[in-house]
């Protein structure tokens, strides 16, 4: 028996344990000379050894009520942390299985009761699970009936948008970057629609009213809100997905059950609807010939798909950023119908990624390679061993705070530092003499001596610069890994981040070519308006 499970609220005396560790959210901690060594490291290995249980679970999940509505079962690796809770289970299972005795610090009732189950545990009082539940469901309910009266509002305010789209239309389907404009660029499309003036833009359900309102003064921009019907909206307060009974037990019962109340307690579900039936209504009205849009594979990708097909529209997903080992999403594999919920053609930035998406099962008659209209090749002239380090924090707040509380132990040391926060999710933090925000990219700096990142494009950005590129690992998360499978650069953690930049030696030379190959505007044309490969 050499794991002890405890809460943070019943913690054992360290004389009685080796080693701990404490699993996502637990509060607890225990020595800083006992802690599980390498535990970022090890808890990746572990993601990576449960990716294809989660694919075979995501399947079994996928044809079930509200299945497509949920994160969970599509293995959407941003939008869920189930993948994340296989991992911990996993390595509780293996350090059970060493002679240390470990203490695994706990607080989460669901996954401290599969835990629980496993050989050669020795368990405390578990954390409440009933009281839990529901402040979760009336949370959701609540998030719930907010977004209701959000949804109402903006399809108030944005109705008239429809007359901004004309039948026949070719159209791209996009969401609210910030760094979209009204003069024709589009931050995922870059300059689409200045180069073909039939083309017409269509912004996600996601994109806020005034930022809508402000990209629609061209005159070919529209809300999807503005095809929502308000008499659809009070049923959005029992949308959410309900897991077979068959999953709710058996060797991931509890993360299932875990999954269910925890998507549920926000309006997420409500959401994926609302976008579901406002873009089915615009297909009905305007019937595009063509659509292309930023695809992931998403629960709301796969109904348009399916929609559009079934209206004789032309769909084209285009893969717009990295993809990497780690976003299971784009796989077909959780595709409740396999190739009947993908795009028409799915147009690739470059060769890697049209090999990868093959290689996870994607029909190789249906990818193409079209090039690269969001991420551009970076001026190689950027290094210099004087410059800052440029750090790229995370869409994730959960990470990117780790990522300012590496900088701050490893600012210590001498070193300068340039912050760039996530375009779509920036975040608070302190500036100081050596720690400084910046709203350049990478391609748009002069001089850097490394660059750090966790998640994102940056990191494909800094290895086509030449930069030294370390990749900051969380120890509680996992950092979604988005470099080819054939591209490799250090890793380290908060506590190594001041060694890893001592010398940090740049990147093996990557072929720009195989990741963001040159744009095929005259493909691009044939696509959109003629609906034709």
């Amino acid at each position: 028996m050499t794991v002890i499970l405890r809460t943070s609220k019943d913690l054992p005396q360290p004389s009685t344990y080796n080693l701990w560790f404490a699993i996502t959210g637990g509060e607890g901690k225990g020595p800083a000379n006992k802690k599980l060594p390498d535990l970022a490291t090890r808890l990746e290995d572990s993601f990576d050894t449960i990716i294809p249980m989660w694919w075979d679970l995501g399947q079994e999940m996928s044809r079930g009520p509200g299945a497509e509505l949920a994160y969970a079962t599509t293995c959407a690796t941003f939008g869920s942390d189930f993948g994340l809770m296989m991992a911990w289970s996993h390595l509780v299972s293996t350090v059970a299985e060493e002679r240390k005795r470990c203490l695994v610090i706990c607080d989460d009732p669901w996954i401290y009761r599969l835990l629980a189950t496993k050989r050669r545990v020795v368990v405390g009082t578990p954390p409440r699970l009933g009281m839990t539940k529901l402040k979760l469901r009336f949370r959701g309910f609540f998030a719930r009936l907010r977004l209701i009266y959000r949804l109402a509002w903006a399809r108030l305010i944005l109705g008239g948008q429809r007359k901004h789209h004309g039948a026949g239309d070719p159209a791209l389907l996009v969401y609210g970057h910030p760094r979209s404009t009204a003069d024709g660029y589009d931050a995922y499309f870059g300059p689409m629609m200045t180069e073909l003036p039939e083309l017409k833009r269509l912004l996600h359900t996601d994109c806020p009213v005034g930022r809508a309102r402000e990209l629609a003064a061209d005159g070919r921009t529209a809300s999807l809100h503005a095809w929502g019907r308000l008499s659809d909206l009070p049923g959005l307060l029992n949308v959410r997905w309900r897991p077979e009974q068959r999953h709710l037990t058996g060797l991931w019962g509890w993360l299932v059950r875990r999954a269910e109340v925890r998507e549920g307690s926000g309006a997420a579900h409500a959401t994926n609807t609302w976008q579901r039936q406002c873009q089915e209504r615009w297909l009905d009205q305007v019937k595009p010939r063509a659509v292309a849009w930023p695809w992931e594979n998403h629960g709301w990708e796969r109904g348009f798909c399916r929609a559009a097909r079934k209206r004789g529209v032309f769909t084209i997903g285009y893969q717009h950023t990295v993809i990497g080992p780690h976003q299971l999403n784009y796989s077909p594999f959780t595709n409740m119908d396999g190739a009947g919920s993908l795009p028409d053609r799915v147009v690739c930035s470059g060769s890697a990624y049209k090999d990868q998406l093959s290689d996870w099962g994607f029909p190789k008659e249906r990818l193409g390679i079209a090039g690269s209209l969001r991420i551009q090749g970076t001026d190689s002239g950027i290094y210099h061993p004087d410059g800052p380090v440029f750090v790229a924090l995370s869409a994730r707040h959960s990470i990117a705070r780790q990522q300012i509380a590496a900088v701050q132990l490893a600012v210590k040391n001498g070193f300068r530092f340039l912050i760039k926060d996530h375009p779509m999710y920036p975040l608070n933090f302190q500036e100081t003499e050596n720690i400084a925000r910046t709203e350049h990219t990478i391609p748009e700096q002069t001089s850097l001596s490394a660059v750090v990142y966790s998640t994102g494009t940056s990191g494909l950005e800094a290895v086509l610069a030449g930069l030294p590129t370390i990749r900051l690992l969380p120890d509680d998360e996992i950092a979604i890994d988005i470099l080819p499978s054939f591209v490799s650069v250090p890793a380290c953690t908060a506590e190594d981040l001041a060694d890893a930049l001592v010398a940090p030696a740049p990147p093996p030379p990557l072929d720009p070519d195989k990741v963001i190959s040159s744009v095929d505007i005259t493909l691009w044309r044939k696509l959109l308006m003629t609906g034709a490969w």
